[in-house]
């Protein structure tokens, strides 16, 4: 073989393998995106797995989470309304009073009612009249309106309104009251009608989640003097208290609220008790 021919020779090899090299790379840079796909879909795949994971985590600690809840009420009923108050009393309260009048209510755990009526007959000289009313009512804990004790208090500050703006109603004074459940008030005031000048006393008290309103107007009829108005204020309060004591009572308590628990003067005139009893003793001559 010639020197020329193998010179031929080896160039043409040289061709060869120059041509296999470039399929191969060729190959090569067809296979990365192919790559990069692949990488893609399983970065891609696992972005969505973390995503459900998470979103499951989210449910999961939304299921754990747990329910609103309110503090349960302290008392869970009442006593029988017309013996809130001791035999004694009542006869110093209503001394001519026949058996007390129990109040219509359709859940006397939540709510009831008694009122007392006396007429002592002097004669010529006239007479006195007195009436008397205790009213409860007991509210509930809800996860939505809020616990008992503030459901109570909301409404022992708008009876003290209802009473201080009682219709008729004259010289209205209001003063804070010590030692009765957790917070009270009297609401006094006259009211002036046709058979004489009537001395109304409203005493408004909390004790835990209940409210107890107590009602107390004398009057003298027939030319009879018109009694003191100090004098029925201590007998009102005197009979909150006791009301108070049997609201504990009948829970199992022994004193009910923090008996030192006065509401202040300024707290006490802006708020007052029941509509209906101050209606009552309008109309009750």
């Amino acid at each position: 073989m010639s020197e020329g021919t193998m010179q031929r020779r080896a160039q043409r090899d040289q061709r060869v393998q120059r041509a296999k090299g470039l399929t191969r790379v060729l190959v090569c840079a067809a296979a990365v995106p192919v790559m990069l796909v692949a990488a893609g879909c399983s970065s891609d795949s696992g972005s969505g797995d973390g995503k459900d994971k998470a979103a499951e985590s989210t449910a999961a600690s939304k299921s754990a989470s747990p329910s609103p809840t309110v503090q349960a009420a302290a008392y869970g009923k009442l006593p029988e309304p017309c013996r809130t108050l001791s035999k004694k009393t009542l006869e110093e309260l209503v001394p001519k009073a026949d058996s007390g009048k129990e109040g219509a209510s359709n859940d006397t755990a939540t709510r009831g009612s008694c009122s007392w009526d006396s007429l002592d007959d002097n004669g010529v000289k006239g007479s006195q009249f007195r009436w008397l009313s205790v009213s409860m009512l007991r509210f509930e804990s809800d996860v939505t309106r809020g616990a008992g004790d503030k459901l109570a208090r909301d409404h022992y500050m708008k009876q003290l309104q209802d009473a201080q703006t009682a219709e008729g109603a004259q010289g209205v004074k209001t003063t804070p009251v010590s030692g009765t459940g957790d917070e009270a008030a009297v609401v006094r005031y006259d009211l002036k009608k046709k058979e004489g000048t009537f001395k109304q006393q409203t005493v408004v008290a909390r004790v835990e989640n209940v409210v107890v309103t107590v009602d107390y107007n004398g009057a003298g009829l027939a030319g009879d003097k018109t009694p003191d108005a100090d004098d029925l204020t201590k007998a009102a309060q005197k009979a909150a208290k006791e009301a108070v004591a049997s609201v504990a009572a009948a829970n199992g308590s022994a004193a009910g609220g923090s008996s030192s628990g006065a509401s202040s003067p300024s707290a006490s005139a802006s708020g007052a008790p029941s509509a209906s009893a101050s209606a009552s003793a309008s109309g009750k001559s």
